[in-house]
C-alpha cells in the first residue's frame, strides 16, 4: 500500500478500506489535478521569487512539475491510499527528488488553501467554456430567426392558442434569455477569479510570500483578502451551481416545447434523427431522446445546489472538512452544461420547422380577437373594457360577423356597430394574421420589421459579449505563458 508522505508522522495504525474510501478525495480530485500542479509551479517560483527556496532545489523540483503537466500527473498520484491529489503528488516528488527537496514546496502553503485555489482554477476554466457555448447557442437562434422573420405561428399563453407572433421573435425570446444567462455566468468571474493562495490553513503565515504574485501568475484579478475567509468561503460554487441552474431551467423549458412541437398532435417541427430514437418494441417510433434527457438536466443542477448550499449552512469559520463532500456536487453539476448546451444548439439548427402547420394554427381560436378589440377602440372610441365584453359574446356566441357583433354591440353599449360605420370588410381586416403581427410594431413586438431591427441588435450584442470572453481568456493566457516562461527558466539554471 502506498504510504501517504502527509500522514505518516503524526498519526500511525493502517486504515481499512471503508475508512480510506470515505475520507478520500480523490475520485472528485481528479477535476483539478492540473490545477493543482499549476498552483504548485506558481507556488515554487514565488518560494524562489522570495529566497525561501534556493536555486538549486527549486530547480529539481520544477523539472519534475514541469514533466508532470506536460507528460500528465502519474497514476500513482491517484491512488485511493492518499486522502487527496495534493498528498498524491507530494508523496509522488518525495519518491523522485527526496525528502530533503520535496519537502519545501509545502513551505507557507496548507491543503485548505491549495484546494480552495484549485477550485477556483478549474470553476473559472468550465465556466469559460459555458460562456462560449451559450455564445454559439445565441448564434444559432439568431441564424434561425433570421430565416423566419416572417414565418408566422401561434404564441400561447397557458398553453392555449393567444396571439399570433413569428417563429423569429419566439427564437429571440430564447436568446435573450440566454444572454441574461450569459451575464449571470461572466459576473461569477469576477467572484470566482480571486486567489486565495497564501491563507495557508487559516491564519496565513510567517513566511514572506508574496500573494500578488502568485495571484498574478496564475490569472487572478487579485488575492483574497481575508485568509480565514479565503480558505473556507466556497460561495462562488454556490453561485455557480446557482447560475446554471437558472441556465439548465431555461433550456428544459425550450426542449419541453421542441417535445411538444415534435408529437403527432402538433407537427410544428421535425427534429433530426441524430437526435431522436426509437423504440426498442414499437418500430414506428421517433423519441425525441436528447431534448428529454437535457430536459432533465436542471433537476440535476439543482439537487447539486442544494446539496452544496446545505453543506455550507452549518459550517463554523472557517475550514471543515465537511467542504470536500461539496466538491463531487460542484462538478456533477457544472461539468456536462457545456455539452448540453452544445447538443441543443444542434438539434435547434437541424430541426426542419413545419412552416405551413404553423401558419395553419396561427389564426385559430380567435388569436386575432385582440385586434378587432383594438380596432374597435381605435376607430369607434369604445372603451378597451366594453370592446373586449363585444368581442368575448360574439366569440361566446361563435361567430365573429357583423350581425353577432351588432347583437353584443347593443347589449354592451347600447347600439350597434355598423350604424357606428364598422363593416365586414373590416372586421375580415382586423381578424386577419398579417394585421395582427404587422399592428404589433411596437420594440419588441412581433412585427416583422420590428423583428428585423431586433436582429441587428442582437447580433451586435452577441459579438460584443464574446468580445469580453475573449479577453478574459487572453488575460488569462498572458499570464500561464508568463509563468511556464518562468518556471523553464528555473528548471535549466
Amino acid at each position: 500500500m502506498t504510504r501517504d508522505v502527509v500522514r505518516k508522522a503524526r498519526l500511525s495504525g493502517e486504515r481499512t478500506e471503508d475508512i480510506e474510501s470515505l475520507l478520500s478525495s480523490m475520485e472528485a480530485d481528479r477535476n483539478i489535478a492540473s490545477s493543482d500542479v499549476l498552483v504548485d509551479i506558481a507556488h515554487l517560483l514565488m518560494l524562489t521569487r522570495q529566497k525561501i527556496v534556493g536555486e538549486t532545489h527549486a530547480k529539481t523540483l520544477m523539472r519534475e512539475l514541469l514533466a508532470m503537466y506536460e507528460s500528465g500527473i502519474p497514476a500513482d498520484a491517484f491512488d485511493p491510499s492518499f486522502e487527496d491529489i495534493h498528498a498524491g503528488i507530494e508523496t509522488i516528488l518525495t519518491r523522485k527528488t527526496g525528502g530533503d527537496v520535496a519537502g519545501r514546496l509545502h513551505i507557507g502553503r496548507s491543503r485548505n488553501d491549495e484546494v480552495a485555489t484549485c477550485l477556483r482554477i478549474r470553476s473559472r476554466d468550465i465556466v469559460l467554456d459555458q460562456l462560449d457555448a451559450i455564445s454559439r447557442l445565441r448564434e444559432v437562434l439568431l441564424d434561425v430567426a433570421s430565416n423566419h422573420v416572417t414565418s408566422v405561428m401561434p404564441g400561447f399563453t397557458h398553453l392555449q392558442h393567444a396571439q399570433p407572433v413569428t417563429l423569429g421573435h419566439y427564437l429571440l425570446a430564447y436568446e435573450q434569455i440566454f444572454s441574461r444567462d450569459f451575464y449571470r455566468l461572466f459576473d461569477c468571474l469576477h467572484r470566482i477569479n480571486w486567489s486565495p493562495l497564501g491563507s495557508a490553513a487559516l491564519a496565513s503565515t510567517g513566511y514572506p510570500l508574496d500573494r500578488e504574485f502568485t495571484a498574478e501568475l496564475l490569472g487572478f484579478d487579485g488575492y483574497m483578502e481575508n485568509s480565514m475567509d479565503g480558505v473556507s468561503s466556497r460561495d462562488f460554487a454556490e453561485e455557480v451551481l446557482a447560475c446554471d441552474t437558472m441556465l439548465m431551467t431555461h433550456v428544459s423549458r425550450m426542449c419541453e416545447e421542441f417535445i411538444i412541437w415534435s408529437s403527432s398532435f402538433v407537427r410544428f417541427v421535425t427534429l433530426d434523427d441524430r437526435y431522436c430514437s426509437t423504440s426498442s418494441i414499437m418500430p414506428q417510433k421517433k423519441n425525441p431522446d436528447v431534448a428529454e434527457i437535457i430536459r432533465s438536466r436542471s433537476g440535476t443542477l439543482l439537487g447539486s445546489f442544494v446539496s452544496a448550499i446545505t453543506i455550507i449552512k452549518g459550517l463554523p469559520m472557517s475550514y471543515n472538512r465537511d467542504l470536500q463532500d461539496l466538491n463531487p456536487h460542484l462538478w456533477r453539476g457544472i461539468m456536462e452544461v457545456r455539452r448540453d448546451i452544445d447538443v441543443i444548439a444542434g438539434m435547434i439548427a437541424t430541426a426542419e420547422y413545419n412552416l405551413e402547420r404553423m401558419e395553419e394554427e396561427a389564426g385559430k381560436a380567435g388569436t386575432t380577437t385582440t385586434e378587432l378589440a383594438d380596432t374597435l377602440v381605435r376607430e369607434f372610441n369604445i372603451p378597451f373594457r366594453t370592446a373586449h365584453h363585444i368581442v368575448g359574446r360574439a366569440v361566446r356566441e361563435g361567430a365573429l360577423d357583423l350581425m353577432t357583433l351588432d347583437k353584443a354591440s347593443k347589449e354592451f353599449h347600447g347600439k350597434t356597430l355598423s350604424s357606428l360605420g364598422l363593416t365586414q370588410e373590416k372586421i375580415d381586416s382586423a381578424l386577419s394574421v398579417q394585421s395582427s403581427l404587422l399592428a404589433r410594431s411596437l420594440p419588441g413586438g412581433p412585427a416583422p420589421d420590428t423583428v428585423r431591427a431586433s436582429l441587428g441588435t442582437r447580433i451586435e450584442k452577441l459579438a460584443k459579449d464574446r468580445e469580453l470572453v475573449q479577453d478574459k481568456r487572453a488575460k488569462i493566457s498572458a499570464s500561464l505563458q508568463e509563468l511556464f516562461q518562468q518556471a523553464r527558466r528555473i528548471a535549466k539554471l
